[in-house]
């Protein structure tokens, strides 16, 4: 610890092994040096993580002993290297001098090529770019290689300086990293070119304000001055960096002559390592700042390296290598190891490797060879040591629910760990964020299962409404103005909130929406934009508010110059139509404006335009989101006024250049926030955590493939500091793995969803489990061969998990499977017979008259009214959103729908049947009901059809029954204490006082030779069971499109024991689910055999996978009651209540009037 109290300028550098104890070190520093009250401490970091994970530990009491914190966290400026480098460079060349943003900086490049790519490529040597660019109308190639050069352009300034020297002065060269100077190749001398014209484009002016010319300039005055410039800092701590440029390295080294600048080095091994990797030909020199292990040879060869060298730092560590090997030019420790008290400065902790996650991290720490660590460490008992674990998946959605329960386990084992001691890294977190809020965010809060949890590193645009409406209003030009796209705008708080629209009005607009017909399109001049027919306006979003305001005008009345109204529009909600129609014209406006190439001004204008016509912020963080979405426009205008664009751009360029700000990482992002924390693997983020959880490591995904740029030159001409995304997630897993303290958890999808076939590991979790296998041994574990210790290990370590997380085994005893999930287990229990699985009801007792409708729908759904009328639980169809296309074809229920209005129109029209249906064939395809372009016409005359024949049969019942009864007739029965009340409505008279009842069904109702669909007669048996046992002489008809069926009146006495008997028996189903189903019923009553009967019966329950899916699929109730015929069937009285519901509806004396084989 430091024992002076002046503040030494100087370039101190600490190594150590472990981050918490660099961490311990730095606020023992900033607490025994503090800086003057108004001056700020300058911390140079490469991720927010890292910055409030210091600022923490600055913030706790401090304690005896030099220990603790400082008490509070102020006055610190957290920065990262790159935007501090450059207000370095500022602060010494001077700020007249030097800008606030290079003109040579990725974005001002960027845009700086669009403007100069198209005179550039009529050049010589510029042929390459040429060709890329043709076929380029909307400007996007353009855009997508200016921003690779630009991004290209700014490594070179920073990694290949000297390149850019050399271009700058006309020579095509390329300097290589060992001294060598080569001609650039012919193919690639554009680059050359590109950069002598871009300079020529900034000035002389513009030249100087290269990142690359302005270091130099600094160091050499850096380097010259005596005193120090006013506004460099006194202390600039680097902290959490694990690679830094040369550049960045030199500049720090520089400013150390006025300034103290520590720099804090994660080094993951005590002993001098450069050798044991590849590449070291480019590292040696003669001073090392780490000693060599005690016999260890001067010169490694390739074919000794494992006898010396720990492989997975080998394999993993070639970014730390290269750093640490870059400060060894800069390191003296002599100039300031005196100021440490204790004299040390590499602060290598010495742990107590007692499981195997320790004993691989002192393996890294003392560089211990394979041969080593087997004679070393004791076998592993994986019962006592879970410091490793592999858990293997099936998919994404499955590992996180298999963390979930390692979690809770891992919780309820060890009370002192808390949520925040855990972090879950993943290689992409956009696509992992929807499974882990569906798994950690389904429990209430309360729930014992309950873990707190934050994501981290999201990119916005792909999370929050407001811009993803943004982003879909930036797309309108290539909209289809689908129903459900302008639905989703109105999701958004903000978008509603400007038009004035209430979140519970959605409901009443969906309704509208879809009665009024409307399904994508404004309208037909929008819709032959997309190339389809003009005149095409049906169902369109035109066609749509027309009925609507029409009917809102006239309500109920004829159609207005071919406008159908739409007579829902009534009452308060009518204000509605206002705030719909001003969205439309709002949408049309823009979509119109946005389609249009503009100038970098005129597109500033329509974009803050666009904000404020549709978005109005409610809260906080929606205004937050407007206010950057401003910035961020300003910032481009003023990039693209800098650079002097001024050609029209095209929306697709806009939208990306200003939405893809949005997405750009920030050091204010939350990330210690007392949870569980999920993020992206990302470099500089290795926090020590007493849990470090790896999720999604899969061969592809880890590392992350990136590949070169076909024109990018560093990728053949490695330089030690040179920064690769590969070698950023090597180094980035032995960080993870050296920053976990109790346990390392990796987890991958290693099975196929589909067939279960295996699937592989990253590469870099096969050479972690590789080396497990090569250096430990299970306990107990046979002796045998190597390989087949170490397979043995590796099972033990291994578990590989169900494809479903209700799967049997977790709830089997003594199975190492296991799951907090006890929805799950209460199913298992059920489904085994347990007795408590489902409490039995009290008696069903109801003092009120059952109606005809009620017995009706229980006869027709003997389980499904147990569930609505007893349980009062519906099982209704989940709400189906309004289609986003126009009508080709009806299914079932939409043509028995047209065909029924055809029919009403026409039974109430006798003598003008043929008109009527005509009429009405119109009023439905002005509905927008109907297909449209001629298509509609023959569907018209497909429904027209078999109408005639059916209206004639109708009328020929009317003649022997030809007077309508006026009003309706009072039905009342009663059995025992049974009760049925109800009316019978639409009766017809003939001269004998016979009455008649006429049910017309639009479609067939035979259902092949010898059979009928018998469920549809069901309503009218039982309304004529009831009209019997009252005493009418009551005739049923059912008219059908390919037959007629006449019911006789049944002897008073009979029909009332029947009706008897449905009561009695919708009293026992009102106490438990009756085992009967009615289609399936019929099916068993058409068969004499009782092996065909059952064999029928269960088809038609279940099925036969061809033609039908059976009963069971038409009803959820059914389906969870009896989730096959065997249950059904299985308590013995299916065929009983097949008797007693259907049998006497099956074998009544119905009269077939017509031919039944018509329709068959």
């Amino acid at each position: 610890m430091p024992h002076t109290t002046h503040l030494h300028p100087g370039f101190m550098i600490v190594h150590g092994n472990r981050l918490d104890d660099l961490r311990s070190l730095v606020v023992s520093w900033m607490r025994r040096y503090p800086l003057a009250p108004l001056e700020n401490e300058i911390a140079l970091v490469q991720s927010n993580g890292i910055a409030q994970w210091l600022k923490l530990a600055l913030a706790e009491d401090p304690l005896e002993d030099d220990q603790g914190g400082c008490g509070i966290a102020a006055a610190i400026e957290v920065q990262l290297p790159g935007s501090f480098m450059w207000q370095l460079y500022r602060s010494v060349l001077g700020r007249d001098e030097i800008p606030e943003v290079s003109l040579l900086d990725k974005a001002p490049l960027t845009w700086r090529l669009m403007r100069l790519l198209p005179a550039l490529i009529e050049r010589p040597h510029f042929e390459p770019l040429r060709r890329f660019l043709t076929d380029d109308g909307d400007l996007r190639k353009r855009y997508q290689l200016s921003e690779r050069l630009a991004d290209l352009f700014d490594q070179y300034q920073v990694y290949r300086a000297d390149w850019l020297r050399d271009w700058a002065a006309g020579e095509h060269v390329l300097n290589t990293a060992r001294g060598e100077r080569k001609a650039l190749p012919p193919a690639n001398r554009w680059q050359a070119e590109l950069w002598k014209a871009l300079l020529e484009d900034v000035g002389e002016k513009g030249m100087a304000q290269s990142r690359a010319g302005v270091h130099q300039r600094f160091i050499e005055r850096i380097n010259s001055l005596e005193q120090a410039p006013p506004g460099l800092p006194s202390r600039v701590i680097v902290f959490g960096i694990s690679s830094l440029p040369a550049q960045a390295l030199e500049a720090l080294a520089g400013l150390a002559r006025f300034s103290q600048v520590l720099l804090c080095v994660h080094n993951p091994c005590r002993h001098h390592w450069a050798d044991i990797v590849a590449d070291k030909d480019l590292l040696r020199h003669q001073y090392k700042r780490q000693q060599r292990k005690q016999g260890m040879p001067l010169q490694l060869d390739d074919q000794a390296l494992h006898q010396h060298a720990h492989p997975l730092l080998a394999a993993w560590g070639k970014q730390g290598r290269d750093y640490i090997n870059l400060l060894d030019s800069y390191d003296d420790p002599g100039s300031y190891q005196g100021v440490f008290s204790d004299g040390r400065i590499d602060l290598f902790s010495d742990g107590s490797p007692a499981t195997l996650l320790n004993q691989l991290q002192d393996d890294i720490l003392e560089l211990r060879p394979l041969a080593e660590t087997r004679a070393l460490w004791p076998p592993v008992d994986p019962a006592n040591d879970r410091s490793i674990r592999f858990h293997i998946a099936h998919s994404p959605q499955r590992e996180v629910e298999i963390l979930h329960d390692q979690l809770l386990a891992r919780f309820s084992a060890d009370p002192t760990l808390r949520p925040r001691d855990v972090i879950v890294m993943l290689p992409a977190i956009d696509t992992y964020a929807p499974h882990i809020r569906a798994v950690f965010g389904q429990l209430q809060r309360n729930d014992p299962r309950y873990i707190p949890f934050t994501l981290t590193d999201q990119g916005q645009r792909g999370r929050e409404p407001l811009l993803i409406a943004l982003e879909h209003l930036l797309k309108l030009p290539d909209s289809r103005f689908a129903v459900s796209e302008v639905l989703d705008l109105l999701d958004v708080p903000a978008v509603r909130a400007r038009f004035g629209i209430r979140e519970n009005d959605l409901p009443t607009l969906h309704r509208w929406i879809e009665g009024a017909g409307i399904r994508w399109g404004l309208d037909a001049e929008q819709r032959a934009s997309l190339g389809l027919p003009a005149g095409l306006e049906q169902n369109t979003w035109r066609f749509g508010l027309r009925r609507m305001l029409l009917g809102y005008a006239v309500g109920v009345g004829e159609a207005c110059d071919g406008i159908e109204p739409y007579d829902e529009i009534g009452g308060l909600d009518a204000a509605l139509i206002g705030p719909l129609v001003a969205l439309l014209d709002a949408l049309d406006v823009a979509c119109q404006a946005l389609a249009e190439p503009a100038t970098v001004s005129q597109w500033g204008e329509r974009l803050h335009a666009l904000l404020h016509v549709f978005f109005l912020a409610e809260d906080e963080h929606d205004e937050f989101l407007l206010i950057q979405l401003q910035d961020l426009r300003d910032s481009w205008l003023e990039v693209c006024e800098t650079v002097g664009l001024q050609d029209p751009l095209p929306l697709t360029v806009v939208r990306e250049a200003w939405l893809s700000g949005l997405d750009q990482g920030k050091l204010s992002q939350r990330f210690l926030a007392g949870s569980v924390n999920f993020c992206t693997l990302m470099p500089m983020r290795a926090i020590p955590f007493r849990v470090v959880c790896l999720l999604g490591m899969n061969d592809g995904d880890y590392p992350r493939a990136q590949q070169p740029l076909d024109f990018d030159l560093m990728a053949s001409d490695y330089r030690p500091g040179d920064r690769s995304r590969r070698e950023d997630d090597r180094y980035l897993l032995l960080e993870a793995l050296l920053s976990a303290r109790d346990q390392l958890y990796v987890s991958w999808v290693g099975r196929s969803i589909r067939d279960n076939s295996e699937r592989p590991a990253s590469v870099l979790i096969g050479q972690l489990r590789d080396h497990l296998a090569a250096g430990w041994q299970l306990n107990g574990a046979q002796q045998g061969q190597a390989t087949q210790a170490g397979e043995q290990l590796l099972h033990a370590l291994t578990q590989e998990h169900p494809l479903q997380p209700f799967s049997p085994r977790y709830f089997q005893k003594g199975s190492p499977l296991f799951s907090y999930a006890h929805e799950w287990q209460v199913l298992h229990q059920q489904s085994e017979g347990d007795p408590q699985g489902e409490p039995a009801l009290a008696p069903y007792q109801d003092d009120e008259a059952l109606t005809l409708t009620q017995l009706s729908d229980f006869l027709r759904h003997p389980v499904r009214h147990f569930f609505s009328q007893r349980l009062k639980v519906y099982f209704e169809a989940l709400e189906v959103p309004t289609p986003d296309e126009e009508p080709f074809t009806l299914d079932t229920l939409q043509r028995y729908g047209a065909s029924e209005s055809l029919l009403g129109v026409a039974l109430a029209a006798p003598g003008n049947a043929e008109q009527a249906l005509q009429a009405q064939a119109r009023r439905l395809q002005a509905c927008g009901v109907l297909p449209l372009a001629g298509f509609g016409e023959l569907l018209q005359s497909e429904l027209i059809e078999p109408l005639p024949d059916l209206l004639q049969r109708h009328q020929q019942l009317l003649q022997r029954w030809p007077r309508l009864v006026e009003g309706a007739l009072p039905v009342h029965f009663e059995h025992g204490r049974h009760r049925l009340e109800g009316w019978l409505g639409r009766v017809f008279q003939a001269d004998d006082q016979s009455l008649l009842s006429i049910t017309t069904v639009p479609n067939t109702i035979s259902a092949g030779r010898n059979n009928l669909k018998w469920h549809r007669l069901i309503a009218p048996w039982v309304t004529h069971l009831a009209a019997c046992a009252a005493g009418y002489a009551y005739h049923s008809a059912l008219v059908a499109s390919d037959l007629t069926l006449l019911l006789a009146p049944l002897p008073q006495g009979a029909a009332g024991q029947l009706l008897g008997d449905l009561l009695v028996a919708r009293q026992a189903a009102m106490n438990a689910p009756l085992s009967v189903a009615a289609k399936t019923a019929f099916a068993w009553l058409a068969h004499d055999d009782a092996d065909k009967a059952l064999a029928a019966a269960a088809r038609a329950y279940e099925g036969d996978e061809r033609n039908s899916f059976g009963e069971r699929s038409e009803s959820i109730a059914l389906a969870r009651q009896f989730r096959d015929f065997a249950a059904l069937t299985a308590d013995e009285t299916f065929e009983g209540w097949c008797e007693t519901l259907y049998r006497p509806l099956f074998t009544a004396p119905w009269q077939t009037l017509g031919n039944p084989e018509k329709g068959a």
